[in-house]
């Protein structure tokens, strides 16, 4: 049996390496072969080449690259050609990966996509190319399993994959001081327009709670010396001792008090740490307009959206950007600020209360155990796994059984 994958970021590419090693366990003559990065190729994936590196965001980043991505799909294509695979398997990424699944289907390869994109967010007419080119989709989260199904796109819940090796913490840092963890993102882009309101916001923690430990969590080195150089170069941070690791944002994160992240999966991660957090996302103010008229879903953040009682419905588009930064809705768990201008006044005051008022901190950290427990189960890897085999076999998977209690 032989099996394509390809995912185009760091978060898909580990999503990936999981099922790998799911799908293994069920058979061991599975050979396997795609697009992706380091943590697949260590699983054995034989990569055509590396997508993680491309991993971009917004459309002038996209057409500056399209050579390439348009390079890669010939060369996915190719693969198609010389080793025809039982199954396509795409894990996020949907620009790109629309692509592949056209070609993966002009040659008659079932196309599984596991995270889908999240075109009930964004982009709810897109789910006609998912009925056309996709054959099923693996939904991580249950709201998008209802979704997916209601609009007649196959579907199996298989819970979210960030969750199979992530457990509450059992154990904290022998250092009885709080640590504020900030996670300016694992795209430079998104580190450029968070770290400095993460920064701003971290003096003004430190000048209310002045044993608050800080520390920045990068993806990876290169990551890490360019924060280094933003934190030197920051007025705000001089003299605040924040530390700056790579690597480790896992270990990080079990550690933490309290966090001010960007948005994106890693609001997962805290959530099954049970970390008080705050999300911030910083755009343009043109980037602000267009996104008032595509979102379709009331937060930008998972965790908000399990949590909140109808999470998918068209937001109030808007032909100018707030003059300042609006207030966080009461109903999100994870403060969050999808803004132009800066917020670090705002999320410093979220992460002040959860160090100095106990009851608010009690209070908090119910509402985000209460979404825990009933989301953050482990799993996912396998009955994904299962539903991949059962489709390279020429069979199909279980569509409409309720996965929530599994």
């Amino acid at each position: 049996m032989r099996i394509f994958l390809s995912a185009g970021e760091p978060s898909g590419d580990h999503h990936a390496a999981l099922l790998v090693r799911a799908i293994r366990s069920h058979r061991t003559d599975v050979e396997f072969v795609g697009l992706g990065g380091p943590q697949m190729a260590s699983e054995g994936v034989a990569l055509v080449a590396d997508l993680t590196s491309l991993a971009v965001m917004w459309l002038l980043r996209v057409i500056i690259n399209l050579h390439r991505f348009v390079d890669l799909a010939r060369r996915a294509e190719r693969s198609f050609l010389d080793a025809r695979p039982d199954v396509c398997v795409l894990v996020d990424f949907p620009g790109f990966h629309w692509w592949l699944a056209w070609r993966a289907k002009r040659h008659g390869i079932p196309v599984v996509f596991f995270c889908p994109p999240q075109i009930w967010a964004w982009a709810s007419w897109r789910v006609r190319k998912m009925r056309r080119l996709v054959d099923h989709v693996l939904s991580a989260l249950p709201f998008e399993h209802d979704w997916f199904m209601a609009h007649g796109v196959r579907s199996t819940l298989v819970g979210h994959p960030f969750f199979d090796e992530l457990k509450p913490a059992t154990a904290r840092s022998a250092d009885p001081r709080p640590l504020v963890l900030l996670l300016p993102g694992s795209r430079g882009q998104e580190i450029e327009g968070v770290l400095g309101t993460a920064l701003r916001a971290a003096a003004r923690i430190r000048r209310r709670v002045p044993e608050a430990r800080l520390a920045i969590g990068a993806l990876h080195g290169r990551h890490a010396r360019r924060i280094e150089e933003v934190v030197a170069s920051t007025a705000e941070a001089a003299g605040l001792g924040i530390e700056v690791h790579a690597g480790r944002t896992r270990s990080l994160i079990a550690e933490a008090t309290a966090a001010i992240a960007c948005s994106g999966s890693v609001s997962l991660e805290l959530l099954a740490s049970r970390v008080p957090t705050v999300i911030v996302y910083r755009i343009s103010g043109f980037a602000y307009v267009v996104q008032s008229w595509f979102r379709r879903a009331r937060f930008i953040t998972l965790v908000n959206l399990l949590a909140c009682r109808e999470p998918i419905g068209p937001v109030r588009p808007v032909l100018a950007p707030p003059a300042g930064v609006p207030d966080a809705d009461p109903e999100a768990i994870y403060p969050e600020y999808l803004v132009v201008h800066d917020p670090a006044e705002q999320a410093a005051g979220h992460v002040i209360e959860w160090l100095t008022d106990e009851a608010a901190r009690r209070d908090v950290l119910a509402r985000i155990e209460a979404v825990a427990e009933a989301v953050a189960h482990p799993g996912s890897a396998n009955l994904a796994a299962e539903a991949v085999l059962a489709i390279a076999e020429g069979g199909r998977p279980v569509v409409a059984a309720d996965r929530r209690a599994a």
